[in-house]
This record gives C-alpha cells, structure tokens and sequence, in this order.
C-alpha cells in the first residue's frame, strides 16, 4: 500500500483531489503515469477524477467518456490528461481499435475506470487506486 486517503463527505473531495496530487508528485510516484481506478458503480471513481482534473487546472467540461471511451483534457501548463472509461467496452480487441498504446505509453497522465475489462493491456507499473464507500457514505481510498 503506498497510501490511503478518507472522503467524509463531498466537501472534503478537492481537498483530497489535492493531498493525492501531492502523493502523485513524491518521488516514488513521480515518474508514474498511469493510474487506473477500480470501484463499484457508483463508488465516486468519476468524481473523484474530475476533482483531480479540476485541482491540475483543467478547464474543460469533465465528465464520464463512457460512451467516447476517452476523453482528453489539458491541464493549467497545457499538458493533456486522458481520461478512460472502458465500462462498456466488449472485448480487449476494441482498446486497439483507437491505439490505446499510443495514450498508455505517451507519458501522459491517463487515468481510467474500468480497467478490469482491459486488464492485459494495462501497463505493469500502473498505479491501482481503489475507492470505496462506507457504510457511512464516506470514501476511502487506497493506493496501491
């Protein structure tokens, strides 16, 4: 486990959007890129996301790419950010269809929901973030 991360509420999400990001710049993460978010529907992986997107100075609309598969992003300094959602996906193949690898492997910051219906095109050193809600209907997040 690298670290973890408590959401008491909605309003405590950009503040977490932030100590992630903070996480994501040490340097053990700072060379990572990928990062790959697995949660039950309904578990915040999309709000979550978009915090992080918004606290990385995204100006975009940010929503779900779950019909586009993915959306792309620029941060505050221009950079782009890809954001998947591979929910509706049917099999491995279609991720080839749009040149996954050449998002995957850009050096960009990719994030992406559902990584379990792509599971062997996901690249090894990726960062699994976990979210799960408690019984509360906090958040809780771990790093792994």
């Amino acid at each position: 486990m690298l670290f973890e991360l408590e959401i008491p509420s909605i309003d405590g999400l950009q503040q977490a959007a932030k100590q992630f990001i903070e996480e994501m710049n040490s340097k053990e993460l700072a060379d990572k890129n990928v990062y790959v978010f697995y949660g039950q529907m309904g578990a915040g992986k999309t709000t979550f996301i978009k915090a992080l997107c918004e606290e990385l100075g995204v100006t975009d609309v940010i929503n779900s790419p779950t019909f586009a598969i993915v959306n792309e992003y620029a941060d505050g300094k221009g950079f782009p950010i890809y954001h998947f959602d591979f929910y509706r996906i049917n099999k491995e193949e279609e991720a080839y269809d749009f040149g996954y690898e050449d998002y995957f492997y850009s050096g960009n910051l990719c994030l992406i929901e559902w990584p379990e219906m792509v599971k062997n095109l996901i690249p090894e050193d990726a960062i699994e973030v976990h979210i799960e809600e408690q019984e509360d209907g906090s958040r809780k997040i771990s790093v792994k």
